[in-house]
């Protein structure tokens, strides 16, 4: 076994070798403006082009449906204030939009800024286990309604949303309808037109390819007005000269991470349940949050009564385990995650959270000395803070409310 234990998957992956090697070749030699004529750039041009169509071919999409980004926060505010803006410069009056309260900050603080603008912004309950459910969706739904964005899986508690019935009920009311899958594609099957998604956000850092380099999906006749203003790239979609290497890696990791997928499944909730299983058995007061069922096959999101998540994490890491609290993208502050308050969590209890996010590279050794550590530590940080008295625990609950 070797150290470190990467367990932050859900933060970012590590690039693979084969990526590496496809981006190569686009620095040295294939190195044109692939808007250019001459060779160097349509060699360039071939590479974007090959890339395109493969992660159109991922998804069930049409290479024509695929923008290139710089990552997901910024397709999701593509997809937001472009839904907005055209509405507004083709005088819809709709300014009624639909989110969830558990989105990623790149959804949420979009919707915010809407609302400034005068838009009414409403919020999709949540269950405990963070579900929504797609008759809230309809019951919401308004003949002003403009757009729906709910994310595809949390990405602090690994919940899976019922996409495909949300994605049916805004259709069938003719509402725009947007999905954050930064945290499912390359992890799990998705098929736009089954699930009848009208704008899907994934950026590469999450499935072993490039930081940097993202897409947004935009079916067919989805009118939007563009966000990055410039040149007539990406059909007028999107201003600025491409990412020709974090393209073409974006597309070989696309390419890797749906060869095989459904085995690295398997493993994975295999690897996950075990875990989660020994853990609650081994230690009191230990909750797990999300859903059981519904859930990110690499995702564990715990709990931990008696202690905190800082010192935690420090001597999880002083260890040799790479882990996190929750969304890197939030890390350094001192509130409780606008996740778990949502879902109704203790604000105490909500500071004891831990999220350990699995993929390539783990394996059941490295979860047996996670396990071992986690225990010891829980152990030593409670006994420090005189809790350590026995605390009660229910191996079968999935939530805290």
């Amino acid at each position: 076994m070797e150290l470190p234990i990467y367990l932050d998957h859900a933060a970012t992956t590590p690039m693979l070798p084969a990526v590496m090697e496809a981006m190569l070749p686009y620095f040295l030699e294939s190195y044109g403006n692939p808007s250019a004529l001459h060779s160097v750039g349509m060699a360039a041009r071939e590479g974007v082009e090959q890339a395109r169509k493969t992660i159109a071919d991922t998804l069930n999409a049409t290479p024509e449906e695929i923008v290139f980004t710089s990552g997901g926060t910024e397709s999701d505010n593509t997809a937001i204030f472009g839904i907005a803006n055209f509405a507004e410069a083709n005088k819809e009056r709709k300014r009624h939009l639909l989110t969830t309260p558990i989105e990623h900050h790149a959804v949420l603080d979009p919707f915010e800024t809407l609302a400034q603008r005068g838009y009414e912004v409403e919020y999709l309950p949540v269950d405990h286990e963070g579900l929504v459910d797609p008759f809230d969706v309809e019951r919401m739904l308004r003949p002003d309604t403009l757009l729906v964005s709910v994310m595809h899986a949390n990405n602090e508690i690994g919940t899976l949303q019922p996409i495909g019935e949300i994605g049916a009920v805004c259709r069938a009311q003719s509402v725009r309808f947007h999905t954050d899958a930064v945290q499912t594609y390359g992890r799990i099957p998705i098929d736009v037109r089954a699930m009848k998604i009208d704008l899907l956000s994934l950026t590469g850092h999450k499935f072993y390819g490039p930081k940097g380099c993202g897409v947004l999906y935009v079916r067919r006749g989805t009118q939007l007005r563009r966000f990055m203003e410039g040149g007539g790239q990406e059909r007028g979609r999107r201003g600025g000269t491409l990412n020709v290497p974090g393209i073409v890696g974006l597309g070989k990791a696309a390419e890797i991470a749906h060869t095989g997928m459904q085995a690295e499944i398997a493993r994975l909730t295999q690897l996950r349940e075990r875990f989660m299983s020994q853990l609650t058995r081994a230690v009191d007061g230990v909750h797990i949050t999300g859903s059981r069922t519904e859930r990110l096959p690499n995702n564990i999101h715990l709990l931990i009564e008696g202690v905190q998540g800082e010192p935690l994490l420090l001597a999880l890491d002083a260890a040799g385990i790479c882990a996190s609290a929750g969304s890197a993208c939030s890390a350094g502050s001192t509130e409780p995650s606008h996740v778990l308050k949502a879902i109704g969590i203790d604000r105490d209890l909500a500071r004891g959270a831990l999220r350990l996010t699995l993929g390539r590279s783990t394996d059941s050794e490295g979860l047996d000395y996670t396990l071992k550590t986690l225990v010891r530590t829980i152990e030593e940080l409670r006994a420090l803070s005189g809790t350590s008295q026995a605390l009660g625990s229910d191996p079968d609950r999935t939530a805290v409310a």
